[in-house]
């Protein structure tokens, strides 16, 4: 049909320079019918627009959104073009060989556009679900993204030159040592962010520490080459996400997940103090309820630190803030030139780090008010103003 037209406009236009007023008039033509190609397309994309917002689902509305949509409009007056160029110029072919060039160039980075356009919505969508938006996938959509840039650029070249994708990939071939070089932490980057994601090492929001880096915080961006971490002073670390597969660091996603977060602290007693427990200490201690299940005559024959461990073992068996299914113990380690350390260990139900470190304190403001209930006394290194006149260290 387009052939037809084209013969019929040379034999009947019979005027100076005819042909380039045909091929002007062709042009023009070719031109109303892209331009009513692109409206007809915006018509049948708004109708599918329309469709998809009254969907249940909301992945469609992420993923065909106004702004893909549009960059698929774009691409109706080029493909427009590119059908009806070769059946008008089938005489001269040459003569908008430049138009078919460009025409091509331009259909190809649409496609590009619109791939890159439809991999942001995917990231889009995934950072906007709960259950997906921890996993790594902002790296993997970046280097996709450059994947498909450089096929685009490949293509580009092959269309420009004449020659077949192959062709070029064949004579990039020859400089892949200096690409790898020069993309060296690009690659690496991105065989990391799958690394990360498939074995679910870090997600956004989680806290890590890597002292190497002085990362410790929580997670912000998972990018194609770096991971950036806000730390609790409000600085931000970056770290390659190679250098977290390939070295260590530590995540508190169970912990935040699990609701217990550990607390493991000593209180320091002086070794001199410990003994037998004497009467009065025995009825102060029965007056506030804390010998437990015992006489006073079992009481009598036990060593007093004996009774201030089962005493914060009890404790914290019944206070409401102690995670009792995890481990809870009060043991005595290895006696230092500090004194004899008696560490708590046991597990906060709370993980919010303010009120963790409220809980923890009450917890130890009880230890220290009650350690000399027992005729027990903490260690600490004396000062200078303990050994002034009337002190009990100057004595």
């Amino acid at each position: 049909m387009f052939h037809s037209i084209s013969d019929y406009l040379y034999e009947h236009i019979k005027i100076a320079n005819s042909e380039f007023v045909v091929a002007i008039l062709l042009l023009l033509l070719i031109a109303v019918c892209s331009v009513a190609g692109y409206y007809i397309c915006v018509k049948l994309l708004g109708l599918l627009e329309r469709v998809v917002a009254k969907t249940e689902t909301t992945w469609d509305d992420d993923l065909l959104n106004p702004r893909f949509l549009s960059a698929v409009s774009q691409l109706a007056p080029a493909l427009v073009v590119k059908w009806m160029l070769p059946g008008f110029f089938a005489h001269s072919p040459d003569s908008v060989k430049w138009l078919s060039v460009i025409t091509s160039i331009y259909i190809l980075a649409t496609v590009v556009y619109m791939i890159s356009i439809f991999n942001l919505n995917l990231y889009n969508a995934f950072a906007k679900r709960p259950k997906l938006s921890r996993l790594a996938v902002k790296g993997i959509v970046q280097m996709f993204n450059l994947i498909v840039i450089a096929l685009g650029v490949i293509i580009a070249l092959s269309i420009i030159v004449g020659k077949t994708p192959i062709a070029i990939l064949t004579a990039l071939g020859a400089s892949a040592a200096v690409l790898s070089l020069v993309f060296k932490d690009t690659i690496m980057g991105f065989v990391a962010s799958i690394q990360l994601s498939v074995n679910d090492m870090v997600n956004v929001g989680e806290w890590i520490v890597a002292d190497q880096y002085g990362a410790n915080g929580s997670v912000v961006t998972i990018s194609l080459t770096t991971v950036k971490v806000l730390n609790w002073d409000n600085s931000i670390s970056t770290i390659p996400p190679y250098a977290l597969v390939s070295g260590s660091f530590k995540n508190y996603r169970h912990m935040q997940q699990s609701g217990a977060r550990r607390i493991e602290r000593s209180v320091f007693v002086d070794i001199t103090t410990v003994g037998y427990c004497t009467p009065a200490q025995i009825a102060a201690l029965r007056e506030r309820g804390w010998l437990g299940d015992r006489t006073d005559e079992e009481a009598a024959g036990m060593v007093n630190l004996r009774l201030f461990r089962d005493y914060l073992t009890a404790y914290l068996r019944g206070h409401k803030d102690v995670r009792q299914d995890c481990t809870l113990m009060v043991r005595q380690m290895q006696p230092t030139t500090q004194g004899l350390p008696i560490e708590l260990y046991f597990f906060s139900a709370v993980t919010k780090w303010v009120e963790f470190e409220a809980i923890q304190a009450d917890i130890f403001d009880h230890v220290y008010a009650a350690v000399g209930l027992f005729g027990l006394s903490l260690f600490q290194t004396p000062a200078g103003t303990d050994f002034k006149p009337g002190h009990a260290l100057a004595k």
